[in-house]
């Protein structure tokens, strides 16, 4: 299990990033693996089962990318919704822009790291990479072709 002061560091990173409330995980479990982390809702079987040695469980929420924590699509997919900070709306053209493989420039008064990209308000696409001034896609050409038939 992730030692609390992981917890606070990625859930942390979550608040400060994109103003996801650090205390929306605190029913949550956290495990590492190498340079990943995996969350399951703490319930009490599970708590029992935490003194095994994991090799997989849960959502796969974190990866560690370089100097950035990354989290999965699929975890901003679930909890992205809830985000305040480092969005991106994108428009259909746009969106065209990201899955040519092309970067978007873009005017953000961010530091470098992810972003939230949305379509239409709150549905969220996945993730973004901003850094000077352009924001590149970091969500599978697949996913990208399912958005754009949806538009």
């Amino acid at each position: 299990m992730a030692s609390e002061d992981e917890r606070h560091y990625l859930f942390g990173y979550l608040e400060e990033r994109f103003g996801i409330p650090e205390d929306l995980f605190k029913e949550y479990l956290l495990f590492r693996r190498k340079q990943s982390w995996q969350l399951i809702k703490s319930v009490p079987l599970v708590s029992t089962a935490a003194q095994l040695k994991v090799i997989k469980v849960g959502l796969r929420a974190f990866q560690k990318v370089g100097s950035f924590v990354k989290p999965t699509t699929r975890m901003i997919h679930l909890f992205g919704c809830k985000a305040t900070r480092a969005i991106l709306e994108i428009d259909e053209e746009q969106l065209a822009i990201l899955q040519s493989g092309k970067e978007l420039p873009v005017d953000m008064a961010i530091d470098k790291g992810y972003v939230i990209l949305t379509r239409k308000g709150k549905r969220v696409l996945g993730l973004g990479f901003f850094i000077n001034g352009r924001v590149r896609s970091q969500i599978s050409r697949k996913e990208l072709r399912k958005a754009m038939l949806l538009y």
